[in-house]
């Protein structure tokens, strides 16, 4: 079994999720890495080893279960437990309610909702055995709000909050924490492609939601933090 903490991180190889492995990396978690895209993963699975971690990449499908508890037996064969999971993977598709189709609703909310239900539930399987873990879910302030031309993923998100919600509550009595950062435009390929008008320096950056997530892994045993909404300075308030 490792003797450093060990965080499982879906939507690993790029934008948000590589900068939090990362992070995660110099906090002294060992590591397991997945997305679809295993070429992208070796590359960041060797950069998490130079800085003194071990790292495990696996090609993953958070939408398939039978991939996903896949990639879970790999990782206790490999670590022998998991600390964290975090929920990163997401997909955006944009369009109004009228111009969405059936398949792209579907296939947003197989990713953005589904996945993160598969992956934790895989996660509340061993920790509750453990009686202890964390799961942070990356959500979004379209998980607070509503945003015209966002109608699949706005709804994927409001329904990523209840969802953590309720793994919060369930999760208390087997000391299972869990939280859910909802950050506004953050500079990542999707958002270039969905707010194409928002400029660079006005943008969150990707470290801004490790250094969220570096707070709440941080937080004394007494206290948690169930949402962290992390927007724009000039973006409009609640």
């Amino acid at each position: 079994m490792s003797r450093n903490k060990v965080a499982i991180v879906t939507g690993a190889s790029r934008g948000i999720g590589r900068v939090l492995a990362l992070r995660l990396a110099k906090l002294r978690y060992d590591l397991v890495l997945t997305s679809r895209s295993l070429a992208e993963l070796e590359s960041l699975q060797e950069e998490c080893r130079r800085l003194g971690q071990d790292a495990l990449a696996l090609q993953s499908d958070v939408s398939d279960e039978n991939s996903v508890r896949g990639m879970f037996a790999q990782s206790l064969e490999h670590y022998g437990k998991i600390d964290l999971l975090v929920n990163n993977a997401g997909l955006g598709i944009f369009n109004s309610v009228l111009e969405t189709s059936l398949a792209d609703w579907e296939r947003v909310l197989k990713v953005n909702l589904t996945g993160p239900f598969i992956c934790a539930k895989a996660a509340f399987e061993h920790m509750r055995q453990r009686n202890a873990g964390t799961i942070i879910n990356i959500s979004s302030a379209a998980g607070l709000k509503a945003y015209a031309g966002q109608a699949a993923y706005t709804a994927s998100k409001h329904g990523l909050q209840g969802l953590s919600k309720v793994m919060a509550e369930e999760g208390r009595q087997y000391n299972i924490r869990v939280h859910a950062i909802c950050p506004g435009g953050v500079a990542t390929e999707m958002l270039a492609k969905s707010r194409p008008d928002l400029l660079g320096d006005q943008l969150i950056q990707p470290e801004d939601v490790a250094d969220m997530m570096e707070y709440l892994l941080a937080l004394p045993p007494r206290v948690s933090v169930d949402v962290l909404h992390l927007r724009r300075f000039n973006s409009a308030t609640f």
